[in-house]
Formats: structure tokens, sequence, C-alpha cells
């Protein structure tokens, strides 16, 4: 086990990530790099206000302590008293166009240790994607790609992690999905160290290609403030799993992360309305009847 490996994929993934981005908007990412008391620290990179990126954040962190927050020790109380170390990259990217969906990335790596035991590690990570107007060619080249950084390492993968994304990537106090799902995986430990870090490097070396050519063709179409409207509604929908539900973002502010960093996810313009509901024979209501469900993107005719 190497952890100056997984440090080092990660600052470049960052610094690759950010510099493509860089290329497509037209406008440079603020680099705000930060300290954690408690032990650690990261580099944040954000766009707001960009030319297709509304907002946008690219975060690397390496934080470690010897006390884990409650919500890393409540399904895993084996590690309380242990020294820990975390570190991943996790991206939000908030376009302006309606027609561009929004999309998350995240890897990381954790292990805690105690003297005298084997130390306990895990990999996690994945990417999703939240249209507010559907396209089923989108969904399917992003699933393609999310397909494409698994297929090396078992054919079991892609739906383990679209069936756990799916569930995982779920507001159960609405009772429906955030998007069109992708991948997700948490506590990988399998076969042995190599497997889950060159596992978790395709999936971060897959985020670029999966999501650039949607964004680059989606953010030049018109819109108008009836489309803007709407997606301000949806992100309300993205605002709420963030708070409620995201494991995520829970250990960050449990665990006395930058709250600046952390809370970046958060979409810059958002709008509430009392039990709205789109006309089903609009875009809109397309939205809810033929994207946000379970989907076999890869398969479907």
């Amino acid at each position: 086990m190497d952890t100056n490996r997984v440090k080092e994929f990660l600052l470049e993934l960052q610094e690759l990530i950010v510099e493509r981005l860089e290329q497509v908007d037209g406008q440079a990412f603020r680099r705000d790099e930060w300290q954690r008391p408690q032990g650690g620290g990261g580099i944040t990179r954000l766009i707001e206000e960009g030319h297709l990126l509304e907002r946008g954040g690219v975060n690397f962190s390496h934080v470690m302590g010897d006390k884990l927050p409650p919500s890393a020790t409540a399904h895993r109380p084996e590690l309380a008293g242990r020294h820990w170390e975390a570190m991943g990259v996790s991206l939000v990217m908030h376009p302006r166009n309606p027609y561009a969906p929004t999309t998350h990335m995240n890897v990381r790596f954790f292990v805690a240790e105690k003297a005298g035991e084997d130390p306990v590690w895990w990999f996690g990570g994945g990417m999703d994607m939240t249209p507010y107007y559907g396209y089923e060619d989108d969904a399917r080249h992003f699933h393609d790609m999310c397909h494409r950084s698994l297929r090396n390492f078992g054919d079991d993968y892609y739906p383990r992690f679209k069936k756990w994304c799916d569930e995982y990537f779920f507001l159960k106090h609405r009772n429906e999905p955030r998007g069109i799902g992708g991948i997700f995986y948490d506590d990988l430990n399998e076969r042995d160290f190599e497997h889950c870090f060159n596992l978790t490097e395709s999936v971060g070396d897959h985020f670029l290609p999966a999501y650039v050519p949607i964004l680059e063709r989606r953010s030049d179409l018109p819109y108008g403030e009836r489309e803007r409207d709407f997606q301000a509604y949806r992100r309300g929908r993205y605002a709420e799993f963030n708070l409620v539900w995201d494991r995520g973002t829970l250990f960050g502010l449990q665990s006395g992360g930058r709250t600046e960093s952390i809370l970046m996810s958060m979409p810059p313009i958002v709008k509430w309305r009392y039990d709205w509901k789109p006309d089903p024979d609009t875009a809109e209501g397309r939205l809810y009847s033929d994207f946000l469900r379970p989907r076999d993107w890869l398969n479907e005719a």
C-alpha cells in the first residue's frame, strides 16, 4: 500500500481536469490552497461566472486525525480509536445553459491505522450526471464511458456500481432520483491494493471524455427564461440531496473540513415552489417520465 502514489495521482488528476475545463470554458479557475487546523489541507480550484460554467469546483483534499466523525464510525464501528487519513478529488460542474447537465465526480482513498494491527483501507468514487432537459444520446454516451472505465477489471463492476449509484443518488423524501445516475462505489477493498487503485485511476481518467463532449454540444443551444426557471427549480433537488443525504458532505462538515470547499458543490441560483408539477406533455414533464427513473442505458434500443 503506497499512499504517496495515490496522492500523486489525485493531484495530477485535479490539474488535468482543470486545464481541460479551462480550455473548454475560456476562463481560468481560481486556485485556493488551505490548511486544516486538525491536520492536513487541500487545494480548491473554482470557477464562477465563466463563459459556459456558471459555477464549478475541482477540490483536492488530504486530511487526517485521531478521532473519526460519527458519519464514518456509524457504519464502521471498528474504526473507532484509529488514526486516519482521507484523500480525494471531488468536483461538481453547474453549467449556465439549462440544456447542459450538471455533473459530479469523486475519487477517494481512506486508511485507518492502529499500532499492532493491520491497516484498514478502501477506495471509493464514481461519477453521475443530472440533466435538466433530457437527451437520450447524452445519457447513453455518459453511461458508455462509465462502463468503459470499469470493463477491464471485471464484468460485474458496471452493473453493480450503476445499481449502487441509482440507489445512492436518490432523494428518499421526494421518492425520486437526482438524475440519470452513472456509477458509484465505496468501501472498495477487493483482491488487492493495486487492483482497487488501478480501478479508481480508470474512473478518474474517464471523467473528461464522459462529460466534456456533452457540455460542448449543449452549451450553445438557445434558451429563455422558462428554461432557466426550470433549471433553478431542479437545482433545488441537487441542494437538498447534498445537504440531507450525501455522506461526503456530512463527513467533511463533521470532521472539521473547510466549509467553503465542501459547499462549493452547491448551485449558484436555486428556486423552490410549493407542490409544483410540470405538464407531462412538455420537455420538463418528459424529464420526470423518461429520465428520472432507472434505465439500462447501454442496452436499450
